[in-house]
């Protein structure tokens, strides 16, 4: 047997084993790797301050853990508690106040009540009930592995920021590509992570606090509410939608008009059509222009757009990272592959 079948059986073999060991973390792994590449210039700017890539590498982990993963983790914990703390009777009063909603409704919406009625005598309290304790410990069985999960990428993180270049230069060397492709493609990478990345956390705190605030002026947790619009916001069209369309019901419910109404218009005016539809663009492009590297054959914003929703919708949450990185790398894949086959003809 040649020596080289040899190291490529021993090669695989070890390959075969090492995706058995760490099959449980390479979600984490992966992320954690989009994360740093998104924030390598952190990175670097770090670096240049603190002259030690070891310091520098503690402090954009932490960084990171306190702008993205702490809001979540409260949000979820907080979540958790309040929904263990929930009184089952209070089903019970939700639904006294639907039939007596229904059964005298105000005039505007007299023409429902035929229709209401009907829906009421389909309304079983207690499957409702079952269905919102099982909905409770889904919820908490989710936040014990996200955090666990966000635990390992941010470990991961620290390690991929400290050991970057290395590892960078590593694949450099093994890929049977040239210097300048391994370039082109970690640089367009970059670029598009870095954009997506900033572009999320900067607009889903801006309406974040933009909702927060309003809320708290209504007497609500305005720090809790305002994660958890801030995390909404980041489904297109309706994502705002779920957070203030129930404040607004609730409002009504207990005669609070005025207030359902400014809810309402502040959510709809202010943050959907002026932040959302004008000052979100001007911040993507801010970030795009003078934050980040810029290249020739820059992805267009409309495609980084629907890679997010298509990441969102296949891989849930982590998608709206994995969703314009998997786009990102096919595309660059694309260009070279356009590039030495132009090269060949020629």
């Amino acid at each position: 047997m040649k020596p080289q079948y040899f190291i490529a059986i021993l090669f695989g073999t070890s390959l075969y084993w090492m995706y058995l060991l760490y099959a449980p973390f390479l979600l984490a792994m992966m992320i954690a790797g989009l994360l740093a590449i998104s924030t390598a210039n952190i990175q670097r700017f770090f670096e240049h301050i603190l002259k030690s890539e070891f310091k520098a590498a503690i402090v954009s982990t932490l960084l990171l853990a306190l702008l993205f993963f702490a809001p979540l983790g409260y949000f979820l914990t907080t979540l958790t508690i309040k929904l263990n703390a929930l009184d089952p009777d209070i089903f019970l009063d939700i639904e006294a106040f639907i039939v007596n909603f229904i059964e005298t409704p105000p005039k505007f919406l007299v023409f429902l009540k035929p229709f209401a009625s009907d829906a009421l005598k389909e309304l079983n309290i207690s499957d409702m009930t079952a269905n919102i304790l099982s909905l409770t410990a889904t919820v908490g069985k989710f936040s014990a592995g996200f955090l666990k999960n966000a635990f390992m990428i941010i470990i991961f993180y620290f390690f991929a920021q400290y050991n970057g270049a290395v590892i960078i230069n590593f694949i450099k060397r093994i890929v049977q590509m040239s210097a300048e492709d391994t370039t082109v493609l970690v640089s367009e990478l970059s670029s598009v992570m870095g954009v997506v990345f900033y572009s999320i956390l900067v607009t889903a705190t801006f309406e974040g606090v933009l909702f927060g605030v309003a809320i708290s002026m209504m007497g609500y947790n305005g720090l809790l509410f305002g994660v958890m619009y801030g995390f909404a916001s980041l489904i297109p069209v309706i994502g705002g939608v779920l957070m203030w369309l129930p404040f607004m019901l609730f409002e009504f419910s207990i005669g609070n008009t005025s207030s359902a109404i400014f809810i309402a218009l502040y959510s709809i005016v202010i943050i959907s059509i002026i932040a959302d539809t004008f000052i979100k663009p001007m911040i993507i492009k801010f970030i795009s222009t003078n934050l980040l590297e810029e290249h020739d054959n820059k992805i267009d914003e409309l495609v980084i757009f629907f890679a997010i929703i298509a990441g969102l919708a296949t891989f849930g949450f982590w998608g709206m990272i994995l969703g314009p990185a998997i786009t990102a790398f096919f595309l660059t894949i694309m260009k070279l592959f356009e590039a030495r086959t132009a090269e060949c003809g020629t």
